[in-house]
């Protein structure tokens, strides 16, 4: 079965949490703090397969879950790391995050298109893990009792949609001779009758001219409205937003081929940039017709669009088909594109307290209940990981907020000692070390 979107719910693992311990071995006193860091946690990576070509799989499996990291231990023992998962989808698939903008909107942020075999992007990050006391220890802090908590991994919900990559996309109005076209001039095998939607999802093949190989995709046809949605617009639009070259099939016994060719044209024009992508037109079920008819077809079709190149073909009587596929092949002269990720991003600093080295962009927001809403991407991956049942964690988090400079912006926009502060969903009071 052929399933050409789907939604899931992603999480990533936790980073495991950092352990407080203390050496404690015969003829050593004070050995120190010896806890070890916690692991971190498991990344749910997307990788394109060859011989994947449905996202039917996501419909029985909506949840993806990596592996979290282990707990760190004494002996400086640091705990291992989650294991990635990794999940193989069609190549040609894009992968959208859905972000909410409010309770009843949200959008979609496109996070990774996938269009090569072996290709590979990390689509939920896992959790850094958190720092044992052993790492906290200093010439002026002998035995620190702080520990991090893993932070979490990057959990929401991705909606996939595989657009199929091929050289050449047909279009045309319904029963054009689409897929018989294809099936004559490649090895595959769509369903072929007499009646409009016959083709209802993607069909691909292979023709071969001049020792070349073009991948062709027979796609559901286009009604009138079909980028509105109308018909099976939306699943045709979709899956030839790719393709290298359009070929605008028309059927010669149309009563006006070219408001036949003009309808689909119109259609096109409203999706995408595929208005602008090389065509090349075929007047189909040309064999035994009259010449004078065809002319006045291809004169219809050039009213609507004076440049255009036609051919006349019958694809069951093998006519003009050798002529067509190679001017199909000289038209295909792009790459496909690919979208680039930075997933090998550096880690973000997380010990430092030197204003000077952790370079933070933060702002604050006073909300109608009177709680500070502090942001920012580094205070917020130091909330995470503060451990709010230890007060010296907390205490900590506090000495960030006073180097970077939030405490005393915070003190200027009227927060005092009891007041609520919220960074990460994480709350709590500058009463200590006010």
């Amino acid at each position: 079965m052929f399933v050409d979107t789907a939604k899931v719910k992603l999480k990533a693992g936790k980073g495991g949490d950092g352990a407080v311990s203390f050496r404690h071995e015969i003829y050593i006193p004070k050995g120190g703090p010896d806890g070890g860091d916690g692991g971190k946690g498991g990344s749910i990576i997307f990788r394109a397969d060859k011989d994947t070509n449905t996202l039917l799989d996501f419909r029985y499996n909506p949840e993806l879950k990596a592996e979290d990291g282990k707990n760190g231990a004494g002996t400086r023992s640091a705990g291992r790391s989650g294991k990635d998962l990794i999940v193989e989808v069609p190549i040609g698939t894009a992968v959208w995050k859905i972000a909410s903008e409010s309770s009843t909107t949200s959008k979609r942020v496109l996070i990774a298109d996938l269009v090569e075999d072996g290709q590979t992007a990390v689509i939920a990050k896992g959790g850094d893990g958190g720092f044992g006391n052993a790492h906290f220890k200093s010439s002026t802090r002998q035995a620190p009792i702080i520990a991090e908590v893993g932070e979490p991994g990057e959990e929401f919900e991705a909606e996939l949609e595989l657009k199929l990559l091929a050289d050449i996309g047909l279009v045309g109005l319904p029963n054009a001779g689409k897929s018989t076209f294809l099936s004559v001039v490649s090895n595959a095998k769509p369903e072929i009758a007499d009646y409009p939607f016959t083709t209802i999802t993607p069909n691909l093949g292979v023709a071969t001219i001049d020792d070349k190989d073009l991948l062709i995709a027979d796609i559901p046809g286009l009604i009138e409205g079909a980028a509105e949605g109308k018909g099976l617009g939306h699943a045709f639009l979709r899956h030839v937003d790719r393709t290298a070259v359009l070929l605008h099939l028309v059927d010669v016994y149309n009563d006006d081929a070219g408001k036949a060719y003009e309808t689909i044209r119109q259609e096109l024009t409203k999706y995408s940039d595929l208005r602008d992508r090389p065509e090349v037109v075929a007047l189909t079920k040309c064999e035994g017709l009259d010449p004078e008819i065809i002319e006045m077809q291809k004169q219809s079709i050039l009213s609507k669009k004076p440049n255009a190149k036609i051919f006349a073909i019958s694809s069951s009587a093998h006519q003009g088909l050798d002529e067509l596929l190679r001017e199909l092949k000289n038209n295909i002269k792009h790459k496909k594109p690919i979208i680039k990720q930075d997933n090998n991003k550096s880690d973000i600093p997380v010990i430092s307290l030197n204003p000077d080295l952790v370079k933070e962009t933060w702002k604050i927001e006073k909300t109608d209940d009177d709680k500070f809403v502090v942001t920012g991407e580094k205070i917020e991956k130091f909330a995470r990981r503060t451990d709010f049942n230890n007060y010296a964690s907390v205490n900590r988090l506090r000495d960030i907020l006073k180097k970077l400079g939030i405490r005393a912006e915070l003190t200027s926009q009227g927060a005092g000692p009891d007041s609520i502060i919220s960074i990460a969903d994480r709350e709590f009071t500058l009463v200590e070390d006010w």
